[in-house]
């Protein structure tokens, strides 16, 4: 039994584990398109996601469900600090790849910010 959790706990640090115990192998050849979606969503896509959303409220980019471009400083800001609290509390356990990202991510929408609040 012992065994059994020691290789799930290594399987999830590899990623290849997931949530409800299947093997990311087994899932990715059966099931539904939305499994396979939930899987492949990684720490880089989820800033990217949060960048977009900042990017959108700081009317950089149109809203997807109305395709206008609005100004909603207070919603940037908010997202800009969720970006913010993600790179303090990760500090240390992300890859050289996700550091960079976050980095830019951050400085380009900071930037945007100011320029949208003169």
């Amino acid at each position: 039994m012992e065994a059994e959790k020691e290789t799930s706990a290594g399987k999830a640090k590899k990623g290849k584990a997931r949530p409800d115990g299947e093997d990311a192998g087994k899932a990715r050849g059966k099931g539904s398109p939305d499994k396979e979606f939930l899987y492949e969503f990684g720490f880089s896509t989820f800033i990217l996601s949060l960048s977009t959303s900042a990017l959108v409220h700081l009317g950089e980019l149109p809203d997807p469900l109305r395709n206008t471009k609005e100004v909603n400083l207070q919603l940037a800001k908010q997202t800009i600090s969720i970006i913010e609290m993600l790179k303090e509390k990760t500090e240390g356990n992300l890859t050289k790849e996700e550091e960079n990202l976050i980095d830019s991510v951050l400085y380009d929408v900071r930037l945007k910010f100011v320029n949208s609040s003169k």
